[in-house]
């Protein structure tokens, strides 16, 4: 992780520890996040209200009403769904710290500087959409703690604190390494001890039909943060401090909160709508699950903040605190007007499109491009770059074409039209990132065996 050299547009700073992210994209990078900091910002991205309540979907991979895996097969879901996803992450992250570049701006030297806009903005979409989302569940979740403060004031308190986390960034995530890090692993350990203490069905009790489906949902929610992960990363200190900070914060957490999620399920909660009933039900819950709730403003931080970033691979010299206060003020204003369930379906199907196009990205950096990675304004155009991300893309469709019906009902018209039947063994998001990195790596090779047969052709000339 610490190789790869490559164009550098981006000036690194390393000589203040209390350096600050800078307005624009035409100023120096500070690079002053140390290891513990990465395990601190990570760590907490890994637990969400989110994944607590998402255990259901591991669970039950086919739905409601549907045969449950046993806990042997959903526990083992959980950690590979989560290994496999994390290391995307931790990969693109890398990438970051090694150029100095977010991540929307890395894909320049992969399609373009314009073609790039396209992800951006899909990416844009995404995280403003998450970041409405993330409003409405810590104003839930805060109304189930305080029923007495009217719902929509907490949308609009952790709108607040979301947007005055994004004009300091860095320090939000020094915040995070020094007091909510260590909460939350505290909590973590007490709610899965006391969850422990209720009978639970044994390990092999239930099947393993789904199995794939399950690992699939897990490794979406990691992958997520694939095009989020550069914003954060390029201000590590190296690649190596990057990528372990992220793989082994991020897996930690989001592992122990699945598994906090599947046992309540097993043990107290009768649906996903009793958890936070179930969490606030044990000793000392109330007071641990208001913790859970106020930590969960990283997520909207992050989700804000890459929004800001995002949009300035448009326009460099956008400053980043204009937009993530105005990205805040519009995600809260949403949040207090839309029925953001309606929205997620669609939020899932976002997701799926950076499957294959990190596994694009991350085959291109570390094994095409030769140490040639440019992610200036003046990054070539790569139209060729769009075929594996779209085979990929395709892959993931035929195989889990996600939960908006006249979408479903479209991928399993083609699929029929091909003889395509997708076994009960086969991931959508390993599938996709296999089809979409295997595609670059034939991509690659051909171009370079046209280089050469033009370049022995060329010597073989006679001259002129």
């Amino acid at each position: 992780m610490d190789t790869a050299p490559v164009s550098q547009p981006f000036v690194i700073v390393t000589d203040d520890p209390h350096a600050e992210v800078a307005r624009t994209l035409n100023e120096p990078v500070p690079q002053v996040l140390g290891l513990w900091d990465q395990f601190g910002l990570w760590g907490n991205l890994g637990v969400s209200l989110l994944g607590f309540t998402g255990a259901i979907f591991v669970l039950q991979p086919n739905g409601t009403g549907t045969p449950e895996l046993s806990l042997l097969a959903a526990l083992s879901a959980i950690v590979l769904g989560t290994v496999l996803g994390t290391a995307v992450v931790a990969a693109t992250g890398a990438a970051g710290t090694i150029t100095g570049a977010p991540a929307m701006v890395l894909l320049r030297s992969l399609f373009g500087t314009r073609w790039s806009y396209l992800p951006t903005v899909l990416n844009v979409l995404q995280c403003l959409g998450w970041g409405i989302f993330e409003l409405v569940t810590i104003a839930t979740a805060a109304h189930t703690v305080v029923p007495a403060g009217p719902r929509w004031s907490y949308i609009i308190i952790a709108g607040v604190i979301t947007g005055l986390l994004t004009l300091r960034p860095l320090g939000a995530i020094r915040t995070l390494r020094r007091y909510a890090t260590p909460a939350v692993v505290v909590i973590l350990g007490y709610l899965f001890v006391e969850l422990l203490t209720h009978p639970m069905p044994g390990l092999t009790h239930g099947a393993w039909t789904g199995y794939w489906a399950a690992t699939d949902t897990v490794v979406a929610v990691a992958v997520s943060f694939a095009p989020l992960a550069a914003d954060y990363t390029r201000h590590a200190r190296s690649p190596r401090t990057s990528f372990w900070g992220a793989m082994v914060g991020y897996s930690a957490t989001q592992i122990l909160c699945y598994v906090i999620g599947l046992i309540s399920l097993v043990t107290v909660a009768r649906n996903p709508s009793d958890i936070y009933g179930a969490f606030i039900a044990v000793p000392l819950g109330s007071l641990c699950f208001a913790v859970l709730v106020a930590r969960e403003l990283d997520q909207s931080f992050a989700n804000v903040y890459s929004t800001a970033v995002s949009l300035q691979n448009f326009r460099p010299s956008w400053d980043r605190r204009v937009l993530a206060v105005a990205i805040a003020s519009l995600a809260t204003v949403l949040a207090l007007w839309i029925n953001i369930a309606d929205y997620e379906n669609f939020l899932v199907l976002l997701g799926s499109v950076f499957v294959p196009m990190s596994a694009v990205f991350i085959v291109d950096f570390y094994l095409l491009s030769r140490g040639v990675w440019d992610p200036s304004v003046h990054g070539r155009r790569r139209l060729a770059s769009f075929i594996p991300w779209g085979l990929g893309f395709v892959a993931y469709q035929l195989i889990n074409p996600g939960y908006i019906s006249w979408w479903v009902r479209l991928w399993g018209d083609v699929a029929s039209s091909i003889g395509f039947r997708a076994p009960s063994w086969m991931s959508a998001s390993i599938t996709s990132f296999l089809v979409a990195g295997l595609a670059s790596v034939a991509g690659g090779a051909l171009t370079s065996w046209a280089r050469r047969r033009r370049s022995t052709g060329e010597s073989a000339r006679p001259d002129a």
